[in-house]
């Protein structure tokens, strides 16, 4: 018996570790990246590791990263959203305009409603309108771009200083963006891979028509997916504009790029069906490192473009291996 049970435990503890990489293999791998990429660039620059361009890193991150929870969500569900930098510019403006007026914090309600109306008019025009999601969510985004300068005439808004807090402001030195990104992360990772409702995104993206002969609700299941990747990328907004204390119209443009890559490089499949919530936040960690590193090596903001492009790429053939 003592031998049976002494020789039981390496299986046991082996069984674990293959569950461990089975579930969160990508998560590991891309975390390791990270480590080893910090420690090889404070190696050329000293300045790497400082509070300052620590926090610098992440109050970046933050943005990037709340607004690809929200992608996350709409790939693992099967489809792609280009018009979340405008949704972030646009709800960010529109909460900054509602700032203005007697309750300030009236206008975080405001843009996060906007945020997720954009997302259901998504939604619709995907399901209902049948249009293809690349394309409603690509004209989606001149749309919204569009009226955020309707909005305003295209002037900046201020944000007041009774909500600067929210993207400057700091909890025990850590910044409260940060904890606001770490408490959405895992809210996220919860509701998709424990709730009923982040099973649907997750089952409908693996296999649609399967997923409508079992019962579920398919049309209803990818509007909720947008919805919420509206108001993600409004919580975007919000803090980016509380961060630099001004909502302008320009906000958000070209994000579309690293929020679609951040959840590529995270391990979600762009064929939707498998994705992570935290995989997403480490993605967005590692291109903001990156970005910070041009940054601090001095390298060419050209380079950056293209570097960012094969990290994409790259990710994307990996995830191709891996379903083969």
């Amino acid at each position: 018996m003592t031998e049976n049970t002494v020789s039981a435990r390496p299986s046991a503890s082996s069984g674990a570790a293959r569950a461990v990489l089975t579930n969160w293999g990508s998560e590991i791998a891309i975390g390791a990246v990270i480590v080893v990429l910090a420690f090889t660039i404070s190696l050329f620059n000293d300045r790497f590791f400082t509070y300052g361009n620590l926090i610098n890193i992440i109050q970046a991150v933050s943005v990037t990263g709340i607004a690809a929870i929200g992608a996350t969500l709409i790939i693992v569900s099967g489809h792609l959203d280009l018009s979340v930098g405008s949704t972030l510019g646009f709800s960010g403006l529109v909460g900054a305009v509602a700032m203005q007026t007697a309750v300030p914090a009236l206008g975080i309600v405001a843009g996060i409603a906007v945020g997720g109306l954009v997302g259901l008019v998504n939604g619709l025009l995907v399901t209902y309108g049948r249009v293809n999601a690349f394309i409603a969510t690509l004209g989606m985004l001149s749309v919204v771009r569009g009226l955020a300068l309707i909005t305003t005439n295209g002037a900046p808004q201020d944000i007041p200083e009774s909500l600067l807090f929210i993207g400057q402001g700091k909890v025990a030195g850590v910044p409260v963006s940060v904890i606001i990104l770490l408490s959405l992360v895992a809210v996220a990772q919860w509701f998709l891979s424990r709730t009923v409702y982040g099973r649907r995104i997750t089952a409908v993206g693996d296999n649609q028509q399967a997923a409508y002969l079992a019962g579920i609700p398919v049309r209803s299941t990818i509007i909720l997916a947008f919805i919420l990747a509206g108001a993600f990328a409004a919580i975007a907004g919000i803090v980016n504009a509380s961060n630099l204390a001004l909502a302008t119209t320009d906000a958000g443009t070209g994000l579309e790029l690293d929020i679609v890559a951040a959840v590529i490089v995270g391990g979600t499949s762009l064929m939707g069906g498998r994705g992570s919530i935290v995989g997403a936040l480490l993605g967005s960690c590692l291109l903001g490192l990156l970005r910070n590193a041009f940054v601090l090596l001095h390298l060419s903001a050209y380079l950056q473009v293209t570097a960012i492009g094969v990290v994409i790429i790259l990710a994307t053939l990996v995830d191709q291996l891996r379903q083969r």
